[in-house]
């Protein structure tokens, strides 16, 4: 285990991953949630579009997209 400051909120941890425990249920809630919007939606979205229509932070988007699950989608615009 690791001395980690959380992405999310910034809270320092000890674990692994990139999110501190109180913040995982939100990154799982975000990512499921831009998941089924991916699955439903126009491949052809911008970040700045899908960030709009799903409510999720750029800086949490930008986040998952370099995640493995989401290899396979490459938005529009990354910033």
């Amino acid at each position: 285990m690791q001395f980690n400051k959380c992405s999310r909120c910034g809270c320092f941890f000890v674990s692994s991953g990139d999110v501190c425990p109180n913040c995982q249920p939100k990154d799982n809630f975000e990512m499921s949630k831009l998941k089924n919007f991916l699955e439903e939606s126009d491949m052809n979205c911008s970040m700045e579009s899908i960030s709009y229509d799903t409510g999720i932070s750029m800086k949490n988007l930008n986040r998952y997209f370099s995640k493995d699950s989401f290899v396979d989608y490459k938005p529009d615009t990354q910033l």
